[in-house]
Parts: structure tokens; C-alpha cells; sequence
């Protein structure tokens, strides 16, 4: 996860299963995308391990991040590429002990400057904020303005990913604010010309053809 022009960052839909791989191959054979957070909820360890087996070699053949979301455990055992844990997950230290310098560790920081601070100066690798639109991914209690972004660019070299309900047509101001990642899931996944021409208008609104 170089530090490039605003990149995208796609995150998995809860359900994995099925036709969901060749989905993420059509995705990612349609423009440059620089993460995959495998993010799925109430399953087993074995469980989650299946569901990821045929998707990580996709994202190793494009050359793209395979992240796990809040499972410092699992992201061990499928040598993921990083580790995605927000305020209540395992604690930075912990995750970092475990997995080694060279996994990509990301914290979420919500709306919170303070928080954010901390995380960079305990080591990890990116930050993410938000939700800054509605979103129907996950549960969300913090709306921060784009303006922080735009701070954080300015006071850190650590990446900053923008996450929460953005689409194409409201990526614009976090983008021009400084987001290094755009995170998305239901605007790939639920586009209703297929995840591969949604990753396609994003590449065209990034400027990175």
C-alpha cells in the first residue's frame, strides 16, 4: 500500500461464498485497486479460512493487499498482507508482536484526531476515518468532515483511508481533502452494472488509468 495518488481500497461484501471470486477477479482486472479487506462476521476460524483460500491468490496474482478485518488470529494463518482492527479489536502492540514489521496494520479512528494521533505514533501503517455518509456495510456513530483528512495529510506521512457509503458521485471532496485510500464495498458489489464497470468509474474519477 504505497503512498500514491488516491487509490482504491475495496472491502468485501459479509457473503463471500458462491460467485463472489469470480466477482473479485472481474473487479480487479478492471483497474488498479490497492487493497482487499476480507471482512465476514460470524463464522469459524476454519470457516473463514475456506472462504479465503480462493481469494487471496487472486489478489496475489494482481498484485493487490489482501487485508483481514479485526482477526489479528486468522490474518496470521493465511500470512495475510495486513490486518485491519478497529478501537475494541486486539490492541496495536499486540497485533504487531504477533504478525511482524512487515504486515500492513490499519486502525480505525472514526472522527477522532486524538485517536488517530496515537495509532501513527504507536506504529501503524494507516489510519482510516469515517463513516462520512450513510452507510448499510455496518453500524456507524461518526460523521467526520473531510476537512480532516485535509489535517491529517498535513501533520503525518502515514496513509489516511476515507471510508463509509461512498460512491462515485460523493468520493470528490474526500479526494481533493487528501484521502490516500477510498474504501468501498456496496457501491462495487451492489453497482447494477457489475462490480468490474464500478471499479472502472472509480479508476476514471481517481485520475489513475
Amino acid at each position: 500500500m504505497n503512498q500514491l495518488p488516491c487509490q482504491l481500497y475495496l472491502i468485501s461484501p459479509l457473503d463471500v461464498g458462491g460467485d463472489f471470486p469470480d466477482q473479485l477477479e472481474a473487479a480487479l482486472s478492471a483497474g488498479p485497486v490497492a487493497a482487499f479487506q476480507f471482512r465476514v462476521k460470524g463464522v469459524s476460524v476454519e470457516q473463514a479460512t475456506a472462504l479465503a483460500a480462493p481469494l487471496k491468490p487472486i489478489c496475489d496474482a494482481h498484485d493487490v493487499a489482501f487485508v483481514v478485518n479485526d482477526d489479528v488470529a486468522l490474518a496470521e494463518k493465511i500470512g495475510a498482507d495486513g490486518v485491519h482492527l478497529g478501537q475494541s479489536d486486539a490492541g496495536l502492540k499486540m497485533a504487531r508482536e504477533l504478525l511482524g514489521q512487515d504486515v500492513q496494520i490499519g486502525i480505525t479512528c472514526h472522527d477522532s484526531r486524538h485517536l488517530a494521533m496515537e495509532a501513527g505514533e504507536g506504529g501503524a501503517n494507516y489510519v482510516a476515518f469515517g463513516a462520512f455518509f450513510p452507510t448499510d456495510t455496518k453500524e456507524t456513530h461518526h460523521r467526520p468532515e473531510p476537512e480532516i483528512l485535509q489535517w491529517w495529510s498535513t501533520v503525518m506521512e502515514i496513509p489516511c483511508v476515507a471510508i463509509g457509503g461512498i460512491t462515485v458521485e460523493n468520493c470528490q471532496p474526500l479526494i481533493e481533502a487528501g484521502a490516500d485510500f477510498l474504501a468501498v464495498s456496496g457501491s462495487v458489489w451492489n453497482d447494477p452494472d457489475g462490480p468490474a464497470a464500478a471499479v472502472r468509474k472509480f479508476t476514471t474519477r481517481l485520475g489513475s488509468e
